[in-house]
């Protein structure tokens, strides 16, 4: 296996919730946060998901899993992991992300998982370096301005808003 470190970890159980996951990857890019992303199931290979989360202690800080239906990779992940571990509950067809919802939060005593929204692999992201930050100042002052921007932008959508007025905004 693999012995090299990143500060987070990403990981799904499936290549259809890589698009969302993606979204957490480039946060942690955006703000130069080391990751490796990789596709592994609880249920159709557990030896390889019980060895990848075994080792996950020396190559992660953090782990952000996200999962849909039962969900069992974020909690079954927090079970073997030191660390904290971010669950995205992935949108299903079946309930629309709800189960998944559930099966994440609903983790027992002493097996915490954070949470973050259906599908919000962004938050995710932005967590795990809000955590990595809390002993790196550098990152601490990139994340400052990535939120910074994030305000400006939504200053710059308001004064173009009231500039051209709301059907001309609606119609770009």
């Amino acid at each position: 296996m693999n012995k090299e470190t990143f500060s987070v970890g990403i990981v799904m159980g499936s290549d259809s919730d890589l698009k969302v996951m993606s979204q957490a990857a480039d946060v942690l890019e955006a703000l130069g946060v080391s990751f490796e992303i990789r596709i592994l199931s609880a249920h159709r290979e557990p030896q390889e998901f019980f060895d990848y989360a075994k080792a996950a202690n020396e190559r992660y800080k953090i782990i952000i899993a996200g999962a849909g239906k039962a969900a069992h990779l974020p909690g079954m992940t927090a079970a073997l992991f030191d660390g904290p571990v971010i669950g995205v509950p992935m949108k299903t067809s079946d309930l629309g992300g709800v189960d998944s919802l559930y099966s994440i939060v609903q983790m027992p005593s002493g097996i915490p998982v954070a949470t973050v929204a259906i599908g919000g692999a962004a938050n995710a992201g932005l967590l795990a370096a809000r955590m990595l930050a809390m002993t790196d100042d550098r990152l601490l002052e990139r994340y400052r301005d990535y939120v910074r921007r994030q305000k400006e932008a939504v200053i710059e959508k308001d004064e173009r808003l009231s500039e051209i007025g709301y059907k001309e905004y609606l119609a770009q």
